[in-house]
């Protein structure tokens, strides 16, 4: 299953056997240092994702993104400015037990010490939102995220989003939901005092994480989710092949969308909503007229 936010869904046929664990280590900041790990420090730094003193727990659902993310923290972790630690938490849901001791596994070849703790998600979500499973199944994972971090004592929890999920989510919003609003690269959360929930990866492109795990040889975890699998296609696939065509005309187009939420000029919009209160263009449509005159 999957949130509006990422996917996570695909399953990557490596097309090497698993290379040794210093190797795929060593590639992150030498083969993959332009495309993975210079664009993973940009977003730390410029967005303040990790900071002196910050306990992260790093959300591993065994997918390829959150493998990716979680070795680019320990590679952080070894030459970061910051003193900052790291819990690696890593939720079943109700994982086939394949699925399962495939997660163990990988983690396991990859270093990466993960707590695994269990609910009861997919059977919920199977019996409750048909219609819309992957909604309440990401609203359901999140809150048991969020729990975990807390328990362990974590003051943020990463996510394993990249760019093509946040232009991704910026045209479904628009698309689907008729409001302009994008993914953003940290927030607090709502219902857990102290928590924070950050994207390391929001820089990172989708193609590079899938060259780095198929040339790594690792072969991640499908989101498992039989309620989805019984779905043909979503909206994100729809949105997906949407800008994968457009890109044939306009190359840049996907980088003009992201830019796009940088960019936002009020003086060119209807009405916006701030602080769960929404604002008009009107408001101050008279006073600007009025101070055009006096300006004369």
């Amino acid at each position: 299953m999957s949130e509006i936010g990422g996917t996570g869904c695909e399953i990557l046929v490596p097309f090497n056997e698993r290379k040794p664990l210093k190797e795929i280590e060593h590639s992150i900041t030498k083969r993959y240092r332009t495309h993975i790990w210079s664009k993973f420090v940009k977003a730390i730094s410029e967005y303040d994702l990790v900071e002196e003193g910050d306990k992260v727990a790093v959300a591993v659902s065994g997918g390829k993104d959150s493998l990716l993310m979680a070795k680019l923290f320990q590679e952080l972790k070894k030459h970061w400015k910051v003193d900052f630690q790291l819990e690696f938490i890593s939720m079943d849901p109700g994982y086939h037990k394949s699925i399962k001791e495939l997660l163990i596994s990988n983690c396991n070849y990859l270093n990466i010490p993960i707590h695994i703790f269990e609910s009861d998600i997919f059977h919920v979500v199977d019996n409750i939102a048909r219609d819309y499973p992957c909604y309440m199944c990401a609203k359901m994972r999140r809150g048991a995220l969020y729990t975990k971090a807390q328990e362990l004592g974590c003051n943020k929890l990463a996510l394993g989003h990249h760019f093509n999920d946040v232009i991704e989510t910026t045209l479904l919003n628009i698309l689907y939901s008729g409001s302009f609003k994008t993914m953003l690269p940290k927030l607090k959360a709502k219902n857990f005092k102290n928590l924070e929930l950050i994207r390391p990866l929001y820089y990172v492109e989708e193609a590079y994480i899938q060259r780095f795990i198929q040339n790594s040889g690792i072969w991640p975890l499908n989101c498992a989710c039989m309620v989805a699998a019984k779905k043909i296609g979503s909206k994100r696939y729809e949105i997906k092949d949407m800008i994968k065509e457009l890109k044939k005309k306009f190359k840049d187009i996907d980088r003009s969308i992201f830019h796009a939420a940088e960019n936002v000029n009020l003086d060119g919009v209807l009405a916006w909503e701030k602080n769960g209160k929404k604002h008009s263009f009107l408001e101050s449509y008279d006073k600007g007229e009025e101070q055009n005159i006096k300006n004369k």
